[in-house]
């Protein structure tokens, strides 16, 4: 049974990420999201509140799960007896960034491999940072994130303001 992490902030998880999940459930046995509770930038939503939109836009695949982790993420994944981890790719700068990332991961930890899914067309530009400002700005943002991310967003925007 291959079992995969797929790590990240998820502040707040989009329709890219879950792109990125969805095929990944049809390729691996298990996944486990891993919302990542220490980031070193300014988190919009808690590590619970990050789970819980998280868990609620998997719901209906049934071998993916959520849990937090703090830490490095090949300590997680190892804690968790994953033997692979899964990145989405964007653009170039992407790509720069996460084979960097995996150079450093491979040396950490020899065994997990690393699994990079390119994003869909849909999602090239899309990121949580950018979905922030959108939101913050009122902006239409009803076809880049599920509906109760949406909701979620609109409140916490409203709650800041």
């Amino acid at each position: 049974m291959t079992l995969a992490v797929y790590p990240g902030t998820f502040d707040p998880i989009t329709n890219g990420h879950l792109d990125i999940v969805t095929r990944a459930a049809r390729l691996f046995d298990r996944i486990i999201i891993g919302v990542f509770a220490r980031a070193n930038k300014h988190l919009f939503f808690t590590t619970e509140e990050r789970m819980g939109l998280a868990r609620q836009a998997v719901v209906h695949l049934s071998n993916v799960e959520v849990k937090s982790f703090h830490g490095l993420t090949v300590d997680f994944a190892r804690q968790e007896k994953a033997q692979v981890m899964i990145r989405g790719l964007r653009m170039n700068a992407d790509f720069e960034k996460e084979f960097e990332m995996a150079m450093m991961n491979r040396k950490l930890s020899p065994d997990l491999d690393m699994f990079c899914l390119m994003a869909s067309q849909e999602y090239q530009f899309l990121s949580s940072s950018l979905l922030k400002e959108v939101a913050r700005l009122e902006g239409n943002i009803s076809d880049l994130v599920p509906e109760h991310v949406a909701e979620a967003l609109r409140k916490k925007v409203q709650s800041k303001m």
